[in-house]
């Protein structure tokens, strides 16, 4: 297999409220709901880089197209990693989600591996770490 991954697709249990967490709370950029039209339809994508998207889809549509029954919320079996260049770029980020009404689940900090890096879930409870790591710095 050669990975091809262009999409993380996140379940919310409140698709308007999801939104207004990422594109009003943390600033990211998206042409808003699409989809609408069609039952089990309404997505948002947001660019996250060149190639790679973030979609927020209600857990009862993913739990519809994947015959999967839903088990009810997020756990924290997987973190959403965000690569800053700075250790005040991730003191801000962090301040930024908390003000959006994420929940700090650990205060950004020095780490064993020698990167500064803070983790936060946003409302439906997925894990961000938002992280300093000197060795993965990104381009821009």
């Amino acid at each position: 297999m050669k990975a091809r991954i262009s999409v993380l697709t996140i379940c919310v249990d409140d698709l308007e409220r999801a939104l207004r967490f990422y594109c009003d709370g943390l600033g990211l950029v998206t042409p808003g709901i699409i989809g609408q039209e069609f039952e089990h339809g309404a997505v948002a994508f947001f660019d996250l880089q060149p190639g790679l998207k973030l979609a927020l889809w209600p857990r009862d549509s993913l739990a519809h197209d994947s015959g999967i029954a839903r088990r009810g919320s997020a756990s924290p079996d997987f973190t959403i990693g965000h690569n800053l260049r700075s250790e005040a770029e991730v003191q801000a980020t962090m301040a930024q989600a908390e003000a959006a009404g994420a929940t700090i689940v650990k205060p950004a900090q020095k780490t064993f591996w020698g990167g500064f890096a803070g983790y936060f879930q946003d409302l439906d409870g997925h894990l961000w770490e938002v992280v300093y790591n000197p060795a993965f710095l990104p381009e821009d």
